[in-house]
């Protein structure tokens, strides 16, 4: 199998690669949630450089679920503008549009949104409070809207941010989910959000909508048997195109001790999966990386740092079959070289060795 075979969905065009776009923070857009040039540069130029589908980063639902300065919304119509210019120019390119659907929940951050953040639960370490039963319908309602939007702006799918702890992810986690309601409790109860969530959007978007959804097997609370359960479930059950599993790193093994000296990725690769496509993210630096993790099993690969350092990553590994991506730390001059602005790449300053002083 190639990297620059076609992959095909259920649902919508399919991908001209096997090179997907992570959702990558990047605080560059205004601080009412509209797209700034910075952002429209630094997505379309990955959309040129080769990317089969381009994702933006996490873009919150609702006003109180802002996770970071500078972050891209979709909660609002006024918000539409900029992402239609954004999605005609990334599908321009012959890429596939996509908006990953967020809320930060007990991680945004009070200074940044005005008022307490909330989440399933209390909170009381962060100050957050817990969502009431009519609330978390509400947020079910807003995250359908957003899809709702982001297809009117003519994107080719969302999908939802069910990792890293927040919102959906809070919802999962069994150790701090323990609700009375029909939203905690049980595997059932704390997934019940996604299920709602996605059948919203199956119902009222376009027939040909990509839907997606992105989920940590590990941390976060998260229990990997659980997580592969959820996984297989959302496989068969025709509500979604792919699953984009955050893996860290596609290679290591499984920490839960059920699943000892097994590869994450080969657990997923050869869960049931129906006709929905696996993505996996997670250090991979490499075109022979990107083989290899393809070669196990995965329909195609997200590539973050690999997109950040060098916007045409996926013409480089066409290229030259042995393309390994620029050592850390990076010049500032090569991020503004490879279309991250200035506040992109003081973000990316907060992560240690990446940018040279």
């Amino acid at each position: 199998m190639s990297l620059f075979d076609h992959v095909g969905f259920e649902h919508g065009p399919q991908m001209k690669n096997h090179f997907m776009l992570a959702p990558l923070t990047n605080q560059q857009s205004h601080d009412d949630g509209t797209l700034s040039e910075e952002e429209f540069t630094w997505l379309t130029k990955r959309a040129v450089g080769g990317f089969g589908l381009v994702m933006t980063c996490a873009a919150h639902v609702q006003r109180v679920g802002q996770g970071f300065a500078g972050q891209l919304g979709v909660f609002d119509d006024a918000h539409l503008p900029g992402l239609t210019r954004l999605a005609r120019a990334i599908k321009a390119e012959g890429s596939l549009a996509v908006v990953q659907l967020h809320h930060a929940g007990r991680r945004s951050p009070r200074e940044l949104i005005g008022t307490d953040p909330v989440c399933p639960f209390d909170d009381p370490e962060v100050g957050a409070r817990a969502l009431t039963s009519g609330e978390v319908e509400q947020l079910v309602e807003d995250f359908v809207v957003a899809a709702v939007r982001c297809d009117r702006a003519g994107f080719d799918g969302v999908e939802l941010h069910g990792a890293h702890d927040y919102v959906i992810c809070e919802f999962l986690n069994p150790e701090a989910n323990l609700r009375g309601d029909r939203w905690g409790g049980s595997l059932e109860n704390r997934s019940r959000v996604v299920w709602e969530i996605l059948s919203g959007i199956r119902s009222r978007c376009r027939p040909e909508f990509n839907v997606s959804v992105r989920l940590s097997p590990e941390r976060f609370g998260m229990r990997t048997p659980e997580i592969v359960s959820l996984y297989e479930e959302l496989a068969v059950s025709g509500l979604v195109d792919f699953i984009d599993m955050s893996l860290w790193d596609v290679f290591k093994t499984c920490a839960d001790p059920d699943l000892a000296e097994r590869r994450l990725i080969d657990v997923f690769a050869n869960a049931e999966r129906g006709r929905a496509r696996l993505g996996v993210a997670g250090k991979l630096y490499s075109a022979e990386e990107c083989r290899l993790a393809v070669e196990a099993g995965a329909d195609f690969v997200v590539i973050g740092r690999g997109a950040i350092l060098h916007h045409d990553f996926p013409r480089r590994c066409e290229r030259d079959a042995d393309f390994v991506v620029r050592s850390l730390p990076t010049t500032r001059e090569t991020l503004r070289e490879e279309g991250l602005s200035e506040a992109f790449i003081g973000y990316m300053g907060n992560w240690r060795g990446f940018v040279a002083d």
